[in-house]
């Protein structure tokens, strides 16, 4: 089984912020699990809320994607360290078959999305949205 993830470049140091310098967008940090229940798919986006997020997929490509805003940043200053990206963000993953992204579940707690994903029982899923909780 292999999870193809489209889009997942991290470029270095720039004044912007990590990410790809012709969209602007970064790619968060990602794991992907299998348990008992299913696959989970954990993201890392801490400092964000839960409505600055959203999740779709099409058939078994799921999309994640929000802005993380910079609120804490002073309006002229000088890095000397750069590490926390801002701004846009999108990871796209290609889930195997044998999941059912329709049936997903998508909670934000405690700076990270965790998204689960059950055994497919039918046919594949179509396009949909995923709802996020804030409530395991």
């Amino acid at each position: 089984m292999a999870i193809t993830r489209i889009k997942s470049s991290i470029q270095p140091f720039s004044p912007g912020g990590l990410g790809d310098p012709a969209t602007g967008r970064w790619t968060p940090n990602t794991d992907v699990y299998l348990t008992a229940n299913g696959m989970v798919i954990k993201v890392e986006l801490a400092g964000m809320k839960s409505d600055s997020l959203e999740i779709s997929t099409d058939g078994q490509r799921l999309r994640i994607n929000g802005v993380r805003p910079d609120f804490c940043r002073a309006p002229h200053c000088s890095f000397l360290v750069m590490a926390i990206s801002y701004g846009p963000f999108e990871t796209v993953l290609d889930v195997p078959p044998g999941y059912d992204l329709g049936a997903a579940r998508a909670v934000y707690l405690n700076g990270f999305l965790r998204i689960d994903v059950p055994p497919a029982t039918d046919k594949p899923g179509k396009s949909t949205r995923v709802p996020i909780s804030t409530e395991a």
